[in-house]
């Protein structure tokens, strides 16, 4: 067969290693960059080696390492507890689901995907979490707002659960004298834990490359900014001070792009270390749920 003929695996084989290659090729940008002098990365642009290496950015982020590492701490509790909340309000809503006896379940299915397609808007989106759920300037604000649950998760544990539980399992832990909420805790889950291990690896890295919530909810409480946010605040007032300073004051010692991308590498690092942990139940979860049942 064409699948198991040479030609088929190299050209594969070709296609895998240019994919690996685009994937990787922009981190070694960004770290050659950072490691690129200021005046090197103006001059001479972006390359993949430094063409006049300088650990000045790194420096930079020494010298206000106090900041980066109060940011560091409040992107790590914003995406612990984020992701711990997304996951378990995307099980309490997926299990109900995928149960065929659930009284309203197609009025419920209805609803979830409604709300992939449609949404009321930024401004009443902004105007009820503001002004009625009043998390401006809370650490609500940092987890609640867009990232809290996930219809497409909910549909991709509705499916896992729906395909990979039997219902005879299930049933015999009715039998056993198991409610709805220990048959989930005691059988469900631990049946679940590749699709729980994908859904709770994409909750965390959304909270923690998110950064429009600082914008749009934080306002005078800048100790709450993760490190989204600070990288942002950098960006901003480089920029302003640009703009804005006068012409016989030199602004090369301000941070800038070298400094822009050293604060990237920094925020990427532990995503980098956790991703081989949940390699593999991330595979298998987005594989086997978003097979449809």
């Amino acid at each position: 067969m064409i699948f198991n003929s040479k030609i088929f695996r190299f050209f594969t084989t070709l296609i895998m290693v240019f994919l690996v290659v685009a994937c990787i090729a922009p981190f070694i940008l960004l770290v050659a960059s950072s490691f690129t002098s200021e005046q090197a990365l103006t001059l001479n642009g972006y390359k993949f080696w430094p063409s006049e290496f300088s650990t000045e950015a790194y420096r930079y982020l020494w010298s206000v390492r106090d900041a980066i590492l109060r940011s560091y701490g409040m992107s790590f509790l914003i995406t612990g507890i984020g992701t711990v909340l997304s996951v378990t309000m995307t099980m309490l809503f997926a299990y109900p689901l995928s149960r065929k006896d659930l009284p309203g379940r197609t009025g419920l299915s209805f609803f979830l995907f409604f709300t992939m397609l449609f949404n009321g808007g930024f401004v009443p989106t902004y105007i009820v979490y503001s002004k009625f759920l009043h998390i401006t300037d809370t650490l609500a604000g940092l987890i609640v707002p867009y990232l809290l649950m996930n219809a497409f998760f909910v549909i991709m544990v509705r499916t896992y659960i729906t395909t990979n539980v039997p219902d005879e399992v299930i049933e015999a832990a009715h039998i056993d004298g198991a409610g709805e909420f220990l048959t989930l805790v005691k059988v469900v889950l631990p049946m679940s834990t590749p699709i729980i291990g994908t859904i709770g690896l994409m909750s965390a890295i959304a909270y923690w490359n998110n950064w429009t919530n600082g914008v749009y909810f934080i306002t005078t409480r800048r100790d709450l900014y993760g490190i989204q946010n600070y990288l942002n605040t950098v960006i901003s007032n480089i920029q302003f001070l640009q703009s804005h300073s006068d012409p016989s004051i030199s602004v090369k010692s301000l941070p800038s792009v070298s400094i822009r991308m050293a604060i990237a590498v920094i925020a990427i690092i532990p995503i980098l270390c956790a991703y081989p942990f949940f390699q593999k139940s991330f595979a298998k979860g987005i594989t086997v749920g978003a097979v449809k049942g």
